[in-house]
């Protein structure tokens, strides 16, 4: 997994390095540099092209000046605007040695911005860094406006300004920003949503940070990843080697869910698929699912499974290796409590889903007393229930919260979402960079439950199950997306997943 660091972490790489003989002064110069040599890809040359840097008074401002003294000896027009005068080294020298060579250097006015802008053929943003928080105000805010308005493409310095770095968050004005130079690793406010939006290109340049130095408790998934986790089944295998999973889901009201998960299962690998299900609804689950065994619940009178329904699956649980549980069995009547019951008891590992999750909303800490792993894979508004908070404080510190669950029920937990996260419980989070829009549609979770289980089944840890399965199912739904556009749907996406993980798997 390549690290992607907060801001802690990143002013931690700094001072590190430092202390290796690397100063700060040299790691400003290369960062400029980087950030100049995008900026003269994106206007096309230097000749005859003109640049606006915009720059604040941190590093970021620093980096920003270093680049404009680059682009001017390679030939570009360069004006540069300084929005506060109170630099720090060894951003103040880098002003100096840039007024010594004769570039033009403002203070901020709108009207002289705006025209400079609109005769750009590329800005640099160099206003803020990866400390901001919070919304820009005053010059800040101003010229942040201007950037947006103007025409000409945007090389954002480390994250664009306006983005918090360590969440993501925009509470502001933003930079949108056409390229992303960032050093060393991304940053959380670069890979996370609504941030990554503004961050377009992620560009990441190598600044001379010692390998061994850039590290962090949260990384971004690669095709590396899962090819290393991955399992391939052996010539001589069958089908019970290949991985035995049970579903239990679905109610009167909702049918669908089970064949999805099976669908997903299935198509991930799984040798054979047992669907457990209310006794009244197997008929209908039965009618389209050709591969799949079937296995009646006793129900209750709301057409769900009942606490007796922990009989009927305890003598037999052993015969499998693992269950996706949740997905369409509503919370009605005593479904709840065999559902904790099979949660806690289960010998095999599970994947905790959709109704089973809500099972536990406010008992979250009954999930750490269980027989055997388990992946839990809520979206944000079952993790807000599960856990007792907000939206909007889940939204304030998704990164931390995702770690504080996985580290308090002893799950691997898969908060899903636009860029999911997966927390283990020694702390460590993984980010995916797969999936597209078309997954948010009915069904398309009850997809990954499947393909999660199928890989648990296969004998892969829960952790690398989780990423695995999460990286597969959004390069499925991309796939799908191709194919069907905005009419994806779940079905869609798990007839994609063979030709995913073949692509992942093979780079066919």
């Amino acid at each position: 997994m390549l690290p992607v660091l907060t801001a802690a972490e990143t002013r931690a790489l700094d001072r590190d390095t430092e202390a290796r003989g690397i100063p700060v002064a040299v790691l400003m110069e290369r960062a400029g540099l980087a950030v100049a040599r995008a900026a003269l890809g994106l206007a096309g040359g230097a000749y005859g092209r003109r640049t606006v840097v915009i720059c604040g008074k941190g590093n970021n401002g620093g980096d920003g000046l270093v680049a404009a003294r680059h682009l001017s000896r390679w030939g570009m027009a360069t004006e540069v605007f300084l929005l506060d005068p109170s630099l720090r080294e060894p951003a103040a020298t880098n002003l100096v040695a840039l007024e010594r060579a004769g570039i033009t250097v403002r203070p901020f006015g709108s009207g002289t911005l705006r025209r400079s802008l609109e005769r750009a053929d590329v800005a640099i943003d160099a206003i803020f860094g990866i400390g901001f928080r919070g919304a820009a105000e005053g010059v800040f805010a101003a010229a942040i406006e201007l950037l947006g308005e103007a025409g000409a493409p945007v090389v954002a310095v480390d994250i664009p300004s306006g983005v918090e770095g360590d969440t993501g968050s925009v509470r502001g004005p933003v930079v949108n920003a056409d390229v992303t130079v960032t050093f060393g690793a991304p940053k959380l406010g670069t890979i996370l949503f609504p941030g990554a939006a503004a961050a377009g290109v992620l560009d990441v340049a190598d600044i001379g940070f010692p390998t061994e130095l850039v590290v962090g408790d949260v990384g971004l998934l690669d095709e590396t990843d899962v090819r290393a986790v991955w399992p391939a089944r052996s010539p001589e295998t069958h089908k019970r080697r290949s991985g035995v999973v049970l579903v239990v889901a679905g109610s009167r009201r909702m049918t669908g869910a089970p064949r999805l998960v099976a669908a997903g299962a299935s198509r991930a690998g799984a040798g054979l698929v047992t669907v457990a299900a209310p006794e009244g609804v197997l008929a209908t689950i039965q009618a389209s699912l050709d591969e799949a065994t079937f296995l009646p619940l006793p129900e209750g009178p709301e057409g769900s499974a009942s606490e007796a329904a922990w009989e009927a699956l305890s003598v037999r649980l052993e015969g499998y290796d693992a269950v996706a549980v949740g997905p369409g069995l509503s919370t009605d009547g005593e479904t709840p409590a065999f559902v904790r019951r099979l949660a806690r008891e289960a010998p095999v590992p599970l994947v905790i889903d959709a109704d089973a999750i809500n099972a536990f909303a406010g008992r979250a800490g009954e999930l750490a007393r269980r027989a055997a792993p388990a992946v839990l894979t809520p979206h944000a508004g079952e993790f807000a229930r599960l856990f007792e908070i907000s939206m909007e404080a889940l939204e304030e510190d998704r990164v931390g919260l995702v770690r504080k669950a996985a580290t308090e029920t002893g799950c691997v937990v898969v908060l899903k979402g636009s860029r999911s996260l997966i927390a283990s419980p020694d702390g460590e989070v993984a980010i995916n960079p797969t999936g597209t829009s078309v997954l948010a549609t009915g069904g398309t979770g009850d997809v990954l439950t499947g393909i999660v289980a199928s890989l648990l089944a296969r004998g892969v840890a829960p952790v690398d199950a989780a990423g695995a399965g999460v990286y597969v199912h959004g390069t499925a739904g991309r796939l799908a997306g191709e194919r069907t556009g905005e009419g994806t749907v779940a079905g869609d996406v798990a007839r994609a997943v063979p030709q995913a993980v073949r692509r992942l798997t093979e780079g066919s």
